[in-house]
């Protein structure tokens, strides 16, 4: 995983990976961290991987992203290669006033990584196509 966040949050997502291979469960700590971390957002993210709500869309051509049904069931699009998402918190909160560091969704696919629970779907390239050029719709 290529996560680009500051080493506490990917020490932290190691240990979580760490733990969750050895008890299918997140540690009361651990929890703790990511609230402290990420604020309010971990709880939305960690409610989003509880309704596998994150797919990783992979095609022959070796293209990959993520699509996240938010909680009000629309579908965003994420890289979590580049720490982009589609969403409009991300524009706002992440870009443009800089006041989080993730929006819930790329939390979500990081943690969906992290705990190994990611759906998997793999696309014809000119699928592939589509759900990347819908990015901004």
């Amino acid at each position: 995983m290529s996560v680009i966040l500051p080493s506490v949050a990917e020490e932290l997502l190691r240990e979580i990976k760490r733990s969750y291979q050895e008890t299918s469960q997140i540690p009361d700590e651990f929890l703790l961290g990511l609230k402290f971390i990420f604020g309010p957002t971990a709880l939305y993210a960690l409610d989003l991987v509880d309704h596998c709500s994150v797919i990783h869309v992979t095609s022959p051509s070796g293209r990959e992203t993520f699509q996240v049904t938010g909680s009000s069931g629309k579908i965003y699009t994420c890289f979590a290669s580049c720490h982009y998402c589609s969403c409009p918190a991300f524009s706002f909160s992440v870009l443009k006033k800089n006041d989080s560091m993730v929006c819930k969704h790329i939390l979500a696919v990081y943690l969906s990584q992290t705990m190994g629970v990611c759906q998997e779907l793999t696309v014809t390239d000119e699928q592939m196509c589509d759900i990347l050029f819908s990015v901004d719709e």
